[in-house]
């Protein structure tokens, strides 16, 4: 199957979103960010070119000042919180969770505080949203997440019901279990399509493309570029400020 095979079921799908005079929304969170490297260059100079803002999950304890400087300077990138240290407090035969419930909730709030005024300390733009490492949190932590300061939850997945909003990715080009490098394109495709079907019947979340700029291999950032020429003026990219601000607005959301 050639390259352009695969991404056609996309444009079809996109075409059927024009026929209907609606316009699909995609977002893009890009997750461990701690400093300046090539591959960052890379992604922030791609979505740059197609316009595509980027929420960026930054480690806030490795978080070094020149990549706040970097970011600064670029108005389409927006830092959001990516827990503390983004380590492993869970027991080796669970899942990994640096906000689970393995040590004393006040403990973990405390070092969110933390993040949040490392983060201030170091972007002049910057938004309070919680991104959990490894997309996992205790859920007893939630209804506390708001008087810290965060204003919106980001984790992998189909929302559910939660103290505060929710704007999740929904598509991770990575294959953790396996190669390790991107999932395969028809396979990428396929889930964005299906989620475009969900989405244009009735009212669903944003799609949220997850990316980890750090162990990209090439084949990744291929399909970044042909998803962002197939989708270009035929959707719209948002910010996740803007993402929020529209969930907010649409009744029955949070």
């Amino acid at each position: 199957m050639t390259e352009d095979h695969v991404w056609q079921p996309l444009a079809d799908a996109l075409q059927r979103w024009r026929d209907s005079g609606q316009q699909p929304v995609f977002w893009l969170r890009d997750d461990d960010a701690i400093e300046r490297t090539k591959p960052m260059e890379r992604l922030v100079d791609l979505t740059a070119d197609f316009r595509v803002p980027i929420a960026l999950a930054v480690i806030p304890a490795h978080a070094d000042p020149g990549l706040a400087s970097y970011v600064d300077g670029r108005k389409h990138v927006r830092p959001v919180v990516h827990g503390w240290t983004h380590e492993n407090h869970a027991p080796a035969d669970q899942k990994k969770q640096e906000l689970g419930p393995h040590r004393p909730a006040g403990m973990v709030l405390d070092e969110l505080r933390q993040s949040l005024a490392k983060m201030d300390d170091l972007f002049a733009r910057w938004s309070p949203v919680l991104v959990p490492p490894w997309n996992r949190i205790d859920a007893a932590l939630t209804p506390s997440l708001r008087e810290v300061g965060f204003s919106a939850l980001s984790v992998f997945g189909p929302p559910k019901p939660a103290a505060l909003p929710l704007v999740n990715s929904t598509i991770d080009i990575m294959d953790w279990h396996g190669t390790r490098g991107c999932r395969p394109h028809a396979a990428l495709v396929a889930e964005i399509v299906a989620q475009l079907e969900a989405a244009r019947v009735g009212h669903a979340p944003a799609i949220g493309v997850l990316t980890h700029h750090l162990v990209h291999d090439e084949a990744a950032w291929v399909f970044l570029e042909r998803l962002f020429a197939e989708t270009a003026g035929l959707c719209r990219w948002v910010d996740v400020d803007e993402l929020l601000a529209e969930d907010a607005a649409t009744p029955g959301s949070r």
